[in-house]
């Protein structure tokens, strides 16, 4: 079940969130990032939070959705996604992606864009691009990859 975010679900996201930018190989966000700054980031900056809840109450995975850029960019939204370890390959990336696009649509937004997927985050292009998205821009060697160096990262866009 995808549902709001609750400020109650906190101490079963941060581990999601914490397992996935502590290995520094997706995100754009410091390792080191505390809790205090995490819970910002991913539940009070974006304009919703969602949650996906198994059918044990557990948290199986997670996405924010935000307004891109202010003023003549407002029309243009931008998603993060987490999905816990135990539930990958079971098609909840594209459930979350699937829900976000309608989502945006039911919100008014024309596109939505990610601005910075590491090109070595290989199942997520394939994913993003099976759903809709284009790469429009390649920025090379853009992201710190801790084990294999500096890597492109792709600017993926759908309109909607």
């Amino acid at each position: 079940m995808i549902r709001d975010y609750r400020d109650t679900d906190w101490p079963s996201l941060w581990p999601l969130l914490h397992e996935v930018f502590r290995t520094g190989d997706t995100y754009a966000v410091d390792p080191a990032i505390s809790e205090v700054q995490a819970r910002a980031y991913w539940t009070q900056t974006p304009l919703k939070t969602l949650v996906f809840e198994g059918e044990g109450g557990g948290l199986l995975g997670t996405y924010y959705l935000k307004t891109n850029q202010p003023g003549p960019g407002s029309h243009v939204c931008n998603c993060g996604y987490i999905v816990a370890p135990a539930a990958r390959g079971q098609g909840l990336a594209t459930t979350l992606c699937r829900h976000s696009l309608d989502l945006a649509r039911d919100l008014g937004y024309r596109a939505m864009q990610y601005n910075f997927v590491a090109s070595t985050n290989s199942g997520a292009v394939r994913l993003w691009e099976s759903l809709g998205f284009a790469i429009v821009g390649t920025l090379p060697g853009a992201f710190c990859h801790p084990q294999q160096g500096d890597v492109d990262a792709y600017v993926m866009f759908q309109t909607l």
